[in-house]
């Protein structure tokens, strides 16, 4: 175990693509973590998708040493749909490192993490990065983070972390101004599980650090341990360092980050955010407090997820376990539709999540997957005053029961230059925005809004970056569900209901969504050998139609020589995919069809 003063546990916060990654790249190169044979670009990003997208997805925590130093450096994901992760590092440490782009200044990631590191009473170090670019900003973007933080001028550090510039300063800043953290190993043990994942040969392996006590598996007698909200209790296999490859150890103390493997077979077990604690026998009370974790996150969007072939389904439900062991903010639950026979429907923490997932699904279960359009959770008043949740347009049947129903509204942090402050405004109040406040940063100005959460599903992130020319940002959070003029669209394809394209909508804008769906799913849904029409009723009505075309396709064009065996072949093929289409065409239909919700609002 090493003495308390001489460890640093902090992280690294930034808005996305402020180079967060490529300074940890740097960090691992500096500290000897990691060799220079086998050191590559987003080293701790170990996911192929995160690793092919250029974004963290996952927390990652990893141990180096720097002179006489343990850092303990929690790599963190910069996208808005993580931001939960960045919550659950901060609780780790002592300290931040707070980078921001010199050719961008400060953005609203950079303003909401700050925020929560400061209410953490973290010490935070202020750090300007890229300043190699041409298009630098060097000391204004160190006015802002002075004017707007308190910062001092000699505090914020310039940095160049792909050219490998000021990277030391930073490092012996970690040592000078991030405090030792506190802890006694005499105390009974308290550790914090923040993250976890499972392990075919080891169970369920946890990521902790602990804040008093020690584990030391060299005892005669093996420790029992306890996790505190679930009561369960077994004995550890193995603890150990992420250096940042797993090296097992004897013992873990006080201030210290590691990771515990419990060989426990159930994730549901292990709960992040949960206190860990041991106990000298199984009888024994406990004598520990919980730690304060943090709030667990939330679902905001659901997308239904079907296998394209039937027969895949028990493989979408064992993927999605396996999922769910290293995305705890991952929920699902079976559903079945007359269309797309059974699948699931999933809780996610926003579109980018969604898709994420799907790529996992694709690529790592070799799944081939269909997502219905994304919904909000709506709340249903009966004329009964029976309050009903529903994630889904297709879960109502009988509207003259309903009384009323509420959305979910948000409250939105919107960051963006002035001089682009009246689109914005413009575009908010499209969204049935309603201003809350404005404060100045500088050339920047920070809007407060409260916003129906739909409205940021159907498009609302690109079309503020097309109408700030990519230089605002924003972030969010729920606010609470407020009642709304619901109507519900249904989309018929060749007259009949595909329940899994229903939509619930503002009666303001029931109308011009059905058009601009129906145009749309013509555009996506090819052509067949007879026509498509397509029908959107509101609450019953047919108020939009288009038709897709039909076309004779000759099977037989390819084919050379004359061989009427093969001939026959392929046109009673043809024959049998046309019957097949008649029967089940309008429910087989592509991917684009399902996702069409996101393409009609830009």
């Amino acid at each position: 175990m090493n003495p308390l003063n001489s460890i640093r546990n902090f992280s690294i916060i930034a808005h996305i693509d402020h180079g967060k990654t490529t300074l940890t790249d740097r960090f691992l190169e500096r500290t000897g973590t990691v060799a220079k044979r086998l050191m590559h670009e987003r080293f701790l990003d170990s996911h192929p998708i995160a690793q092919k997208r250029g974004v963290t997805i996952k927390l990652a925590p990893v141990r180096m040493n720097y002179k006489n130093y343990i850092f303990n450096l929690i790599d963190t994901p910069g996208h808005i749909d993580f931001s939960y992760e960045v919550s659950r590092s901060l609780a780790c440490c002592e300290g931040a490192i707070l980078l921001v782009d010199a050719s961008q200044g400060i953005q609203a990631q950079t303003l909401v993490n700050y925020q929560l590191a400061k209410k953490l009473g973290l010490k935070i170090i202020p750090v300007v990065n890229k300043i190699d670019l041409y298009n630098a900003q060097v000391e204004k973007t160190a006015a802002e983070l002075c004017q707007n933080f308190n910062f001092k001028k000699d505090e914020v550090i310039f940095v160049s972390a792909k050219d490998d510039e000021n990277v030391n300063q930073v490092l012996e800043e970690v040592i000078k101004k991030i405090p030792p953290p506190q802890g006694q190993k005499e105390k009974p043990l308290k550790a914090l599980v923040f993250d976890s994942f499972y392990d075919s040969h080891k169970g369920v392996i946890v990521y902790l650090r602990i804040f008093d006590g020690f584990l030391d598996l060299n005892q005669k007698t093996p420790p029992i341990l306890q996790f505190l909200a679930s009561k369960l209790k077994f004995e550890p296999l193995e603890i150990g360092f992420l250096t940042p490859k797993m090296t097992p150890v004897d013992k873990i103390g006080p201030g210290e980050v590691g990771y515990l493997a419990t060989g426990l077979k159930e994730i549901s077990h292990s709960h992040v955010g949960d206190t860990l604690t041991s106990l000298k026998t199984k009888n024994e009370k406990i004598g520990v407090k919980p730690l304060l974790g943090y709030q667990e996150p939330k679902p905001v969007v659901f997308f239904d997820f079907y296998p394209v072939e039937n027969k895949d389904y028990i493989i979408l439900d064992d993927s999605l376990k396996q999922l769910k062991l290293n995305d705890f903010s991952l929920g699902f639950n079976p559903v079945s539709s007359p269309a797309l026979g059974k699948g699931f429907r999933l809780g996610f923490l926003g579109i980018f999540h969604a898709l994420i997932t799907q790529e996992k699904l694709e690529e790592d279960f070799n799944l081939s997957i269909v997502i219905t359009s994304p919904s909000v959770e709506y709340w249903i008043v009966k004329k009964d005053s029976s309050l009903l949740k529903i994630h889904s347009a297709s879960e109502i049947d009988d509207l003259s029961q309903i009384k009323e129903v509420r959305e979910p509204w948000i409250t939105a942090s919107i960051f963006t230059p002035i001089k682009y402050l009246g689109p914005v405004f413009e575009l908010c109040q499209n969204k049935r925005g309603r201003f809350v406040n404005q404060e100045y940063f500088g050339d920047y100005i920070n809007l407060k809004y409260e916003l129906p959460l739909i409205e940021l599903v159907g498009g609302f992130y690109d079309q503020l970056k097309s109408v700030s020319s990519g230089f605002a940002s924003f972030n969010y959070q729920l606010a609470d569900f407020r009642p709304f003029k619901a109507v519900k669209l249904d989309v018929l394809i060749q007259r009949v209901k595909v329940e899994v394209l229903s939509m619930i909508v503002n009666k303001e804008k029931g109308e011009k969504v059905a058009k601009k769906l129906a145009k749309k799913l013509k555009e996506v849904i090819p052509k067949q050998l007879f026509e498509v029409p397509i029908q959107i009723s509101l609450n019953g009505k047919i108020i939009a139609r288009e038709t897709v075309k039909a076309y004779r396709k000759d099977v037989t064009a390819k084919l050379y020589g004359g061989d009427q065996t093969r001939k026959d072949k392929l046109l009673k093929k043809q024959k049998k995919g046309k019957k097949r289409m008649k029967q089940i065409g309008r429910i087989n239909l592509p991917q684009e069809a399902f996702m069409a919700v996101l393409e009609i609002e830009k």
